[in-house]
């Protein structure tokens, strides 16, 4: 987005502040040569008792509107005020905040270039760091997450586990906190039917509790192999690179009772975890990672 407006619309704020200061001008002068002159009104009653008044303005009023009359020239002669005239300072918002980077990397940039540098295993170990990821986390990530990182509302998933959807290495961490992820497990209600899922379902939960093979569930084993396997793979064990969640431990995103596995086969679920890569730098991102990757502790407070 540009500094300085087009020039159609400087040509119209030109108009309207000169035009604005000239009817200030005049309107200033005329109240104040009108209040020697007598109007012969003063006698004038309205509604029985409001009387015109004789009496001018104060003489301060005018010496104080003349003094920011003055201020708001020299303003416009120094900074932006008149359309796209940039004044003679030449200041503008988008130079300020260029020059505040510029103070910011002298400052800071060489600390943040060597933590970027540094392997994860490293920056995992340097309590300032972790203090500092802490911080970023903190700032960006509890309102979903929670303060903790252990999830909260069976919407945002625990990070303190070794279960993570969309992979738990450091590339996979990365990418997932700088473009974000977008989940889609599809509703299979209307493919296998209510008693389809149900017998899906029990199926899923004996896979989560190590039972799987029972007989009672077989025919809800072949449904999984036909229309789940794809993405959970044939043994429920997920992949990551699909964000297909493990089906055979006990971590559950959305709840892992009968009734929350059954609404999510038969409804399905769509999580969505928002990119963070146009609000967090690489070194917060990376900062981040390496928390994450440590299992997310809260570092002792200072």
């Amino acid at each position: 987005m540009a500094d300085m407006p087009s020039e159609f619309w400087a040509g119209w704020i030109v108009v309207i502040t000169v035009t604005s200061f000239i009817a200030l001008i005049w309107f200033v002068r005329d109240l104040y040569r009108a209040g020697d002159q007598d109007t012969g009104r003063e006698d004038e009653v309205w509604d029985e008792t409001l009387r015109e008044g004789a009496r001018p303005a104060p003489v301060w009023w005018f010496w104080f509107i003349l003094a920011l009359m003055t201020v708001s020239v020299v303003y416009v002669i120094l900074y932006p005020g008149l359309g796209s005239y940039q004044g003679v300072l030449r200041w503008s918002q988008g130079g300020r905040i260029a020059e505040r980077f510029v103070d910011y990397d002298a400052q800071f940039g060489a600390e943040r270039r060597r933590l970027q540098a540094l392997p994860l295993a490293q920056l995992e170990g340097d309590s300032d760091a972790m203090q500092s990821a802490w911080r970023v986390f903190n700032n960006n990530c509890t309102s979903c997450h929670g303060r903790d990182a252990a999830g909260q509302a069976r919407l945002f998933p625990d990070l303190t586990d070794d279960s993570w959807q969309w992979g738990r290495d450091e590339t996979q961490i990365l990418e997932t906190i700088r473009s974000g992820r977008q989940a889609a497990m599809p509703a299979w209600e209307p493919v296998i039917g209510a008693q389809g899922v149900e017998q899906v379902a029990d199926y899923v939960l004996g896979l989560s509790a190590g039972d799987s093979g029972s007989p009672a569930n077989a025919e809800g084993s072949a449904l999984f192999l036909q229309f789940c396997s794809a993405c959970h793979g044939p043994k429920g064990s997920g992949q990551p690179l699909l964000g297909a969640p493990a089906l055979d431990d006990e971590a559950w995103l959305y709840g892992g009772d009968r009734a929350q596995v059954i609404r999510s086969i038969s409804q399905g679920r769509n999580g969505v975890m928002p990119a963070f890569g146009s609000r967090l730098d690489d070194a917060q991102i990376r900062l981040l990672t390496a928390w994450l990757s440590a299992g997310a502790r809260i570092p002792d407070e200072r």
